[in-house]
């Protein structure tokens, strides 16, 4: 073969094969736009569900979205950073006090709370975020477990703010006249529009330089480093994203619940938090969701069956997931999903 001949050739292989570059945000835009179809089916079910459902059944619905909001900021520290917390339930605490004392002492408009209780949720896990530098691993986890274990004792403790072991008792939000809509409804869209919008802004920062920062220290921290990254202020600001997502959390249960109490705060329910995001799948867009109503919907299916049924059933289904599911219930569904289309596909491909 000629010179010219070898030339077009390589040329004509050059243009026919895909640039890796190019060929990795293809595959990744394929995937967030297989998945907008989804969220919007998902949206107009949600949007439909109170005007169908039972009043206790809104409410139950309505809490789950509170939770998923929580574990928004728990995947973000655990599942995009690598770091581990067990004292999640004292930032979802901080925000539920921040509104209720807020609203029961001074007499402050329910709105007006949620971005209060956010920005003093992510001031003290800002705070929390930079000791916690030094520890990883097991000392880290300990360290969080010691927040969630004093924290109960030293809400009570200041009486005359928390309201001590009785808490504090609350007006809920009423609907406006205008949208002609029940208290649990209106309630149920206020905790639907919450949620809508902090998935949004989790996706929007995940989908940023930040996000791509937080997924290099995870993954190798001095890699990471190597490239840039400061693996320091990551991991700080993780902790304080993740600790507002908690806040804002809190006082939309606040809302809804329209009571706040210690008790509600212990470190069971830390622990729950962890349990239901490591079901509902680490680092996964849909893990959070998932993870929200198995908080709500599994403890009180196993505390009908027995008192002791939450742990025994909490327990079993992380070993389930760890050997079954790696990526938890939200890895399986998009097995499902791609094994599903892959059969599809073939079955087009022989009708041709």
């Amino acid at each position: 073969m000629s010179d010219m001949g070898i030339r077009h050739s390589t040329a004509g292989a050059e243009r026919a094969a895909p640039a890796p570059e190019r060929a990795a945000p293809r595959i990744r835009w394929r995937r967030i736009g297989a998945s907008r179809p989804a969220a919007a089916v998902l949206l107009v079910a949600a949007c439909w569900a109170p005007f169908e459902l039972a009043p206790f059944h809104t409410f139950q619905l309505s809490l789950a979205m509170v939770y998923a909001v929580a574990l928004l900021g728990l995947n973000l520290l655990v599942g995009h950073t690598g770091q581990i917390s067990l004292g999640h339930g004292a930032f979802f605490a901080v925000g539920a006090y921040t509104a209720a004392v807020m609203m029961d002492r001074w007499d402050v408009p329910y709105a007006v709370t949620l971005p209060a209780a956010a920005a003093v949720a992510f001031v003290l896990g800002f705070a929390f975020g930079i000791p916690a530098l030094r520890l990883r691993g097991l000392y880290l986890a300990l360290v969080t477990l010691a927040i969630a274990i004093f924290l109960v004792p030293l809400l009570k403790r200041f009486e005359s703010v928390t309201g001590g072991s009785m808490g504090l008792t609350l007006d809920k939000p009423r609907p406006p006249a205008w949208t002609g809509l029940a208290e649990d409804q209106w309630l149920y869209f206020l905790a639907l529009a919450v949620t809508a919008v902090s998935y949004l802004l989790a996706a929007g920062l995940l989908r940023s330089r930040v996000g791509r920062a937080l997924h290099a220290v995870r993954d190798n921290e001095t890699a990471a480093e190597v490239m840039g990254v400061r693996p320091a202020f990551y991991k700080t600001m993780a902790f304080a994203w993740g600790a507002m997502f908690a806040g804002v959390a809190g006082c939309v249960h606040i809302w809804v619940i329209g009571y706040v109490s210690p008790d509600s705060f212990t470190l069971t329910l830390s622990v729950t938090l962890l349990a239901g995001l490591v079901v509902g799948g680490l680092g996964g867009h849909w893990g959070p969701l998932l993870g929200g109503l198995f908080v709500m919907y599994v403890p009180s299916f196993a505390q009908d069956v027995n008192q002791a049924a939450p742990g025994v059933i909490f327990g079993l289904l992380i070993i389930a997931v760890m050997y079954l599911a790696p990526n938890g219930a939200a890895g399986l569904v998009g097995r499902a999903a791609h094994w599903l289309g892959h059969r599809a596909g073939k079955g087009r491909t022989y009708a041709h």
